[in-house]
C-alpha cells in the first residue's frame, strides 16, 4: 500500500473497537458486484418484484447496488411517462428491506438508498423537462424508513426492545400495461414472516400501531373507554404515490 493515495483504497472497518465489540467489517464495492453478478442473484436483480433482505446491513452496500440495478431496469422499460417512471420505480424501492444493528450505520443506510433513488428520479425529470413531485419524494422516504430497521435480526427485536416490523407492499388489481399502481400496506414482524403467517391485507402490526386515547369527561368508567377507543385499524388500498400519507380506516365487523 505504501506510496499509493489511501483513497484508493475502500474503507472496509471504521474502527478497531467496532470489530472487536460487533464484529463489524464493511464488504469492498467489487466483492459485492461479483456476489450480484451471480446468475440467479442477477437475474432478480432485474426482476421488479423480487424481494431482498439484508440482515447485517451495514450502510447498504448490498441494498444500494441491488437499487441502482432495479433503477436501470425500471428507466429501461418504464422510462418512456415520468408518471410510469415515477410508479414503477417506487414499486422497486418497495422490494428492498434491511436491518441494521448499529445505529450510525441504519441511518447511512437508509440516506444511501435515498440518494440513490432521489438522484435517479431527479435525472429523469430532467429527461422529460419536469420537476421532481414532493408526494413522490415523500413516499419514498415513507418506503425506506419502514423497510430500514435498526435491531437485531437474531434477536428479532428493534432498538427499544419491540419486534422489528416490516411492511409488505401488496399488488392491488395490477394490470402489466397499468400506468399507474395501487398497492396496500401490510405489517408482520420477522416471527411472523419466519413462520409464514398469513394476515388480512392491509392489517397492521400490534407493535406499531398508535392508538390515540380520546380525553372524554372524568366520570366514564375504564370499562366505557376501554370500548370507546379500542378500534380495529387497517391500511386502506391507495396510490403508490400517496404511500406518504398513511391512509387507514377502521374495520368494522
Amino acid at each position: 500500500m505504501s506510496g499509493l493515495s489511501e483513497s484508493v483504497y475502500e474503507k472496509i472497518i471504521k474502527s478497531k473497537k467496532r470489530v472487536q465489540n460487533h464484529g463489524e467489517v464493511f464488504t469492498p464495492k467489487r466483492i459485492v458486484k461479483q456476489m450480484l453478478d451471480l446468475p440467479n442473484i442477477r437475474e432478480s436483480c432485474q426482476n421488479l418484484t423480487s424481494t431482498f433482505l439484508e440482515p447485517a446491513a451495514g450502510e447498504g452496500a448490498f441494498l444500494v447496488e441491488v437499487l441502482n440495478r432495479k433503477m436501470k431496469m425500471v428507466v429501461k422499460n418504464y422510462g418512456d411517462d415520468l408518471i410510469r417512471y415515477e410508479n414503477y420505480s417506487l414499486l422497486a424501492l418497495s422490494t428492498l428491506y434491511g436491518v441494521e444493528l448499529l445505529e450510525d450505520n441504519a441511518q447511512k443506510c437508509a440516506m444511501n438508498m435515498y440518494q440513490v433513488y432521489y438522484e435517479a428520479y431527479r435525472h429523469q425529470a430532467i429527461e422529460h423537462g419536469a420537476k421532481v413531485k414532493n408526494k413522490v419524494l415523500d413516499s419514498a422516504k415513507l418506503i425506506i424508513s419502514n423497510n430500514i430497521a435498526q435491531g437485531n435480526f437474531l434477536t428479532k427485536l428493534s432498538a427499544n426492545g419491540n419486534p422489528i416490523v416490516f411492511s409488505e407492499w401488496q399488488l392491488v388489481n395490477f394490470r402489466k400495461d397499468a400506468k399507474t399502481i395501487k398497492i396496500q400496506r401490510t405489517e408482520y414482524t420477522i416471527e411472523d414472516i419466519l413462520d409464514g403467517t398469513e394476515k388480512e391485507r392491509g392489517e397492521p402490526s400490534t407493535h406499531s400501531v398508535k392508538v390515540e386515547q380520546l380525553q372524554l369527561f372524568d366520570f366514564f368508567d375504564d370499562e366505557e373507554i376501554a370500548e370507546t377507543v379500542e378500534k380495529r385499524m387497517k391500511y386502506v388500498p391507495v396510490k403508490i404515490t400517496d404511500v406518504y400519507k398513511e391512509e387507514m380506516e377502521v374495520v368494522h365487523g
